[in-house]
């Protein structure tokens, strides 16, 4: 129920071998760091834009993003103004990290915008998703604990003291909305401006005040 399969179509990626790997979808960033590592040490991927940064073919940077590798970028991807994408970043093919948008230790799986005023860190982030402007994932506890999932009646620890969201494929965050560490929604999911979002939803949740 928690394995990456529930959340993401991933057969086809170039990237399979991270998600089967990875019992449950959160085991996804507890591996990351490792797997790119593995790629560019083994020389499967060779950075051709600076050390340990890959870029695919027909992407546009703004002369204004900074990307601090190791970073895999897809081809026809759009890294937009201020953009920054630092350590441990993998985005797929046809999507868009706009203005002033911060990526750290992530996956952003193929044509999903992350376009305007975001922050995604320690997350998986699916195909087709949409980040409206200034919404954001929250990757720490203010104890500093590790960070639980709670699901079906249960508390889960994953581990992680650092761990923002994993977005199923195809699903909309509204303008200004926060997922808060841990948060986990399936496919399909929508989520309303200014909501702040915990805890596990299933596929084609919608998620708004009551």
């Amino acid at each position: 129920m928690l394995e990456p399969s529930t959340f993401f179509d991933y057969q086809n990626s170039e990237y399979k071998e991270l998600f089967d790997s990875s019992e449950n979808v959160w085991d996804v960033v507890k591996n990351l760091p490792q797997f790119i590592s593995n790629l560019f040490e083994s020389g499967k991927i060779v950075g051709n834009h600076a050390e340990n940064v890959y870029v695919g073919q027909n992407v546009t940077i703004d002369p204004a993003a900074q990307i601090v590798g190791p970073a895999i970028i897809g081809d026809n991807c759009i890294i937009g103004f201020g953009a920054y994408l630092r350590e441990n970043v993998i985005v797929g093919a046809g999507a868009k990290i706009g203005h002033a948008s911060e990526i750290k230790n992530s996956v952003i799986m193929e044509k999903t915008a992350i376009a305007h005023f975001n922050y995604v860190g320690d997350s998986v982030i699916g195909n087709f998703v949409n980040f409206g402007a200034g919404a954001k994932v929250a990757n720490f506890r203010l104890d500093e604990k590790n960070i639980p999932v709670r699901f079906d009646d249960k508390k889960i620890d994953t581990g992680l003291v650092k761990f923002g969201a994993v977005v199923g494929d195809n699903s909309k965050i509204g303008v200004n909305a926060v997922l808060n560490p841990g948060t986990i929604l399936g496919k399909d999911c929508i989520v309303f401006p200014l909501q702040s979002v915990s805890g596990v939803h299933d596929e084609s949740s919608k998620i708004h005040s009551s």
